[in-house]
């Protein structure tokens, strides 16, 4: 699964590398992202991409209430097209979500030890992922997404069973593309990112708690055990 991930980039560099023309909010970076809060997001709209911000945990159109949230902040990739929570958006509703780390749970005995996954260079990449719009009765609207997840790469194999699907830079035009729909094509991307090209290594401890959020959060610490 992916359950928390970093966005510590600034303003200027999440428009250069992901051709967006502006950031319509107040952008900050982000050390330690959990379900439930506003993330960004970008999506195609007539061929211009546009970033805004959807809460992470997915509520389908069709749900009764807002409680699948905290049960969709993945979706698998293996069962996209036949999920009914997921199989239409695949079909039109795809984004695509700026990070550059996520974090996952290394188990060695009885301890956890939290880890950070990233890029060797330490550039954004691109999460892929689904949106949708739920009204509650009252008429309001709360725009949503999830992340979808794949099996691991050699980097994440040893720390966790699953991993976020991080698109190939030259593909997120082919994801984010609303007026063409290839599902063998799509589906082709949704693979292990190059693990050659990805780094882990050992955090502290306080990224357990998401109330922190703050630049220790990704501080490499010693952690030797997990390595005897």
């Amino acid at each position: 699964m992916c359950g928390r991930f970093t966005i510590v980039f600034d303003s200027d560099e999440l428009i250069e590398r992901f051709e967006v023309e502006e950031v319509p909010y107040e952008w900050k970076k982000q050390y330690n992202i959990a379900p439930g809060q506003l993330i960004p997001a970008i999506i195609e709209d007539r061929g211009q991409r546009r970033l805004g911000r959807l809460k992470w945990g997915l509520v389908p159109y069709w749900a009764k209430d807002e409680k699948s949230a905290y049960k969709l902040i993945n979706a698998k990739s293996e069962t996209i097209q036949e999920k009914p929570a997921f199989k239409q958006l695949f079909v039109r509703k795809r984004c695509i979500i700026p990070a550059d780390g996520f974090y996952e749970w290394r188990k060695v005995g009885s301890e956890k030890q939290p880890m950070r996954i990233m890029m060797k260079t330490g550039e954004p990449f691109a999460f892929a992922g689904l949106f949708d719009t739920w009204t509650n009765p009252a008429g309001e609207k709360l725009h949503t997404c999830t992340i979808i997840t794949t099996k691991p790469n050699q980097i994440v194999t040893d720390i966790h069973d699953r991993m976020p699907v991080i698109l190939q830079k030259q593909d997120e035009a082919i994801w984010l593309d609303r007026q063409s729909f290839d599902a063998d094509r799509l589906q082709s991307l949704l693979v292990p990112y190059d693990s050659e090209k990805m780094r882990a290594y050992p955090v502290p401890s306080i990224v357990g708690s998401p109330k922190n959020d703050m630049p220790e959060c990704i501080e490499e610490i010693a952690a030797p055990y997990l390595f005897e």
